[in-house]
């Protein structure tokens, strides 16, 4: 009886077939000339024309209904072929729609498909199953082998997120071993200066204590006396009416309580303002002498391998040998900078650069966007705003590099940055000469960025002035 079930089941299956898609029906719809379609294949029908595909008649789309029974009978045709083309062993698979074998294979839909499929496919390129096969099998293989590449390069690349985790650690011992070494210089003052607020905020609060104990006191005396008076009173309200109403004159002036209401005093309270308001500020205030202050400092994680920075990331100079650092996106290779620690987008900004006696050095501010991982120009139109020094001659980073004549050798250099006119500006600071102006207008982050050549004199940031201002 299973060899005949294919036979048997075409008739039904051609019965089962929407008109227009010529497949099984899904989710059939009945229309009132007793023709069924796929509810998807009249929406399409009807896009064209409010008719029958078949005879034409005229159709409103509100008549259409849908053909519940059709639908259970397509439904358990489906799970029929399903259950036979599972019989069957992997040499023997069908088509479930025509069950017929799979001889062809369609390029477009990408599976392989019966003889009776061809109608449906007509406009697709068709392929015996053995010309197909290796036209998939070779399709697969270019993917195979864009894997295995994948694969070589995300294992490289857990080799570089492995070393960039080691150097976090690294980084982070440097900045433990800095923050120790800070501390510890200022601990005898801070010290000094916890013990003296301490010694204040004692002292306050012994006496602000004391205050409050002696009002305490007072209005316990004042309880007393006012419970006792309260006691007479009121053996006296018991007595005879006659006794009673000829001393009322003198129980009511008696009766007058003038003790002044205890309330708790003005500025009873601590002084927090004095002892924890703007505390840090109050502290580094007496403490400017034993304070350095940099505007700007380096940030070493844009710095080229071959400069090496000093443990309070101020001081820059060359590297013996070329660092073991991570190439990550923001540092510089293979040219030989590193930028400021932090950018900006608006105000004036100021910062000195001691470049000494080094023979080849570039100094001044740059877009965040400049290129960090190729050689590059270093010139306005590259987004490079600066002074330098090379072979003895100094230059300004315009499209032409224009040379620079200067009245003696600076060894100290001062920018002034002033973003919100868009100008950068450059002096010898030695001599508060003004060297030249370069003029902008920024459109995104701006840092500083520094060229110190390779050399073993340092390139050194000038600690800044401090200056308190209260008001």
């Amino acid at each position: 009886m299973d060899e005949d079930m294919p036979e048997e089941a075409m008739p039904l299956r051609q019965d089962l077939t929407c008109p227009v898609c010529q497949a099984v029906f899904q989710d059939p719809v009945l229309l009132p000339c007793s023709h069924s379609f796929c509810r998807e294949c009249l929406q399409k029908s009807f896009q064209v024309k409010k008719k029958c595909p078949v005879c034409r008649e005229v159709c409103e789309e509100e008549r259409v209904t849908s053909n519940r029974a059709l639908n259970s009978a397509c439904e358990s045709f489906l799970r029929q072929s399903n259950w036979w083309a599972n019989r069957k062993g992997p040499g023997e698979l069908t088509c479930n729609l025509h069950l017929k074998p799979l001889e062809l294979y369609c390029e477009k839909d990408e599976e392989p498909v019966c003889v009776d499929c061809v109608t449906l496919h007509n406009t697709h390129t068709l392929w015996s199953l053995r010309e197909g096969a290796p036209m998939c099998k070779k399709e697969l293989g270019f993917k195979v082998q864009i894997i295995k590449n994948k694969v070589k390069s995300y294992k490289k690349m857990t080799q570089k997120l492995g070393n960039t985790m080691e150097y976090i650690k690294y980084q982070a011992g440097l900045a433990e071993k800095q923050i120790n070494v800070e501390f510890e210089r200022l601990r005898m003052v801070l010290v000094t200066e916890e013990a003296l607020r301490l010694k204040a905020l004692a002292t306050e609060e012994e006496q602000k204590i004391a205050a409050i104990q002696k009002m305490i006191d007072n209005t316990n005396n004042d309880i007393a006396t006012m419970n006792k008076l309260s006691d007479t009173l009121q053996k006296e309200m018991g007595n005879e009416d006659l006794a009673f109403l000829r001393n009322f004159q003198k129980l009511k002036r008696e009766a007058q309580w003038t003790g002044e209401e205890p309330c708790i005093p003005k500025d009873s309270l601590l002084n927090m303002g004095k002892h924890v308001g703007a505390l840090s500020f109050n502290i580094w205030k007496n403490m400017q002498a034993y304070v350095n202050y940099n505007p700007v400092v380096f940030n070493p994680n844009t710095a080229s391998p071959w400069l090496s920075l000093n443990a309070d990331i101020s001081s820059v100079k060359e590297s013996s040998e070329r660092l073991t650092t991570p190439d990550n996106p923001e540092r510089f290779d293979p040219c030989v900078f590193v930028l400021g620690a932090e950018g900006y987008t608006s105000g004036k900004h100021r910062w000195e650069v001691v470049v000494g006696d080094n023979p080849r050095w570039i100094v001044g501010v740059c877009k965040e966007s400049v290129p960090r991982k190729k050689k590059f120009t270093v010139s306005t139109s590259n987004g490079v705003w600066s002074i330098g020094l090379s072979k003895g001659v100094y230059t300004v980073s315009t499209p032409e590099h224009t040379e620079l004549q200067v009245q003696q050798r600076p060894e100290r250099i001062r920018i002034k940055l002033n973003l919100d006119k868009g100008e950068v500006s450059f002096w010898d600071a030695g001599t508060a000469a003004h060297l030249v102006s370069l003029t902008h207008k920024f459109d995104e982050k701006i840092y500083p960025i520094f060229g110190p050549g390779l050399h073993i004199t340092p390139t050194t940031l000038a600690p800044g002035k401090i200056a308190v201002h209260t008001s």
